[in-house]
């Protein structure tokens, strides 16, 4: 019989290769080998690049801001286009945004589904709260959304809510 110390698994230059496999001493040379070729790679890898790297998922990938439409020169055309591109990424996250939200709440409707107009009430809430959001700030600007369009529409929509309230509500009567 074999004791614990024989199956106990060993190191060769970090790869872990078992010291006696019990069946022949073929297997066991192969096993040497395999652990003197790829050893010395499994070693670059955990002392060398892995402390190296940086550590976040692709897919969460951060971009910088980059200055709003507003702060750049009249004649700066590399910012204007930066900002669009910034202008296109941000719809693009706000549109995905709404549609999780909708879809989240059409699958509230279904699961529940005799009672799913009221007990999806708050999803159903926050959805439409999102969908005007999103109706507010990109809504009339059409297929070819420019930052300076946007911002022109923002600044419309602030002098409008100081002079009449609300967008929505109506004009304020002018008293005399």
């Amino acid at each position: 019989m074999s004791s614990d110390s024989d199956t106990m698994p060993g190191k060769i230059f970090g790869y872990e290769k078992q010291k006696h496999t019990g069946r022949n001493s073929i297997e066991d040379f192969l096993e040497n080998l395999k652990g003197v070729i790829l050893g010395p790679v499994i070693w670059v890898r955990e002392t060398i690049v892995k402390p190296n790297q940086k550590d976040y998922n692709y897919y969460h990938e951060q971009l910088r801001r980059v200055p709003t439409v507003d702060q750049c020169y009249d004649d700066d055309r590399l910012c204007k286009w930066e900002a669009n591109q910034q202008l296109i990424r941000d719809k693009l996250i706000d549109s995905n945004i709404l549609s999780i939200l909708r879809q989240r709440y059409e699958d509230c409707r279904i699961y529940e589904a005799p009672d799913g107009i009221r007990k999806c009430k708050p999803l159903s809430e926050i959805y439409q709260e999102a969908e005007e959001n999103y109706s507010i700030k990109y809504g009339d600007l059409g297929v070819a959304v420019t930052a300076e369009r946007c911002y022109a529409k923002q600044l419309n929509r602030m002098i409008w809510e100081r002079r009449h309230g609300p967008v929505g509500t109506g004009m304020k009567k002018d008293s005399l």
